[in-house]
């Protein structure tokens, strides 16, 4: 087998660059001792990954002719080259104990990569991998700039994000049309956020949703009857997330029962 052909409908942009592969693979931080590699493609990572005692690895990717590929390319890994769907794939059945995520992450599902991983936090005490430069300066914003939102609160709730450097886009085969950055993920300490994690969630979608209108609109249909806040007169990238905790916390209060909402 030669090479594989990129998938538009998979958003494949193959890495060329052995250089910049190491770079990344040298970002994993010691955390855990087990590794799962989103999207190998053409093993660019996977290579420096499997020359890497510290880190057994095992790689899922939901293209066949990938997958055929990289059993041709390392036929003494295969039983660690997975086919299957990250998405849907339950994590649990791979891992009974944390593992890290490293990956060239498909840009056209980059954001319900992220979101899985959130569902997953407990396990996933880190990700290192490449996004989309525009997607990575979004989840990596602080409160106050217009790129903030939905994803970035998220995110950040649970995770400390950096933004580690820039990649051009003629390292990749095709070339994206836009530029690429590498980040990294790594858990913060929160353990619980104080108040329904599905009253959180609703808040942050429904208030970024009308990002243009102040919170008192937006958030209409989700608030108590006379319920008043400091944070109602402002848009919600005005908050920080301790701002959307508290503002929470006191919507929780000033229900009738008090109860959260589970």
């Amino acid at each position: 087998m030669s090479i594989v052909k990129a998938k538009k409908s998979l958003g494949q942009h193959f890495l060329r660059d052995q250089n910049i592969a190491h770079k990344i693979t040298d970002s994993l931080l010691p955390l855990t001792r087990d590794v799962l590699e989103i999207g190998p493609g053409m093993g660019v990572l996977t290579r420096h990954l499997f020359h890497n005692a510290n880190f057994p690895v095992r790689a899922i990717d939901i293209d066949k002719e990938s997958i055929a590929y990289l059993h041709q390319e390392f036929p003494e890994h295969q039983d660690r080259i997975l086919y299957g769907d990250f998405l849907k794939t339950q994590l649990v059945e791979l891992y009974d104990h944390p593992f890290s995520i490293i990956g060239n992450l498909p840009y056209n599902i980059s954001s319900q990569i992220f979101f899985r991983i959130i569902e997953n936090r407990d396990f996933i005490p880190q990700v290192v991998c490449m996004i989309q430069k525009e997607v990575a300066e979004r989840i990596s914003a602080n409160h106050g700039n217009k790129t903030y939102g939905i994803l970035s609160v998220f995110l950040q709730t649970f995770y400390n994000i950096e933004y580690l450097f820039t990649v051009g886009e003629k390292v990749f085969d095709p070339p994206p049309k836009v530029k690429s950055a590498v980040i990294r993920l790594t858990r913060n300490e929160r353990q619980t956020l104080g108040c329904s994690e599905k009253l959180f969630f609703n808040v942050v979608k429904t208030g970024f949703n009308q990002r243009r209108k102040t919170l008192r609109n937006a958030l209409r249909g989700l608030l108590p009857a006379d319920f008043e806040s400091e944070y109602l007169n402002k848009r919600p990238e005005q908050l920080s997330i301790e701002d959307f905790l508290l503002l929470c916390r006191s919507i929780e209060q000033s229900r009738p029962s008090h109860t959260p909402v589970n």
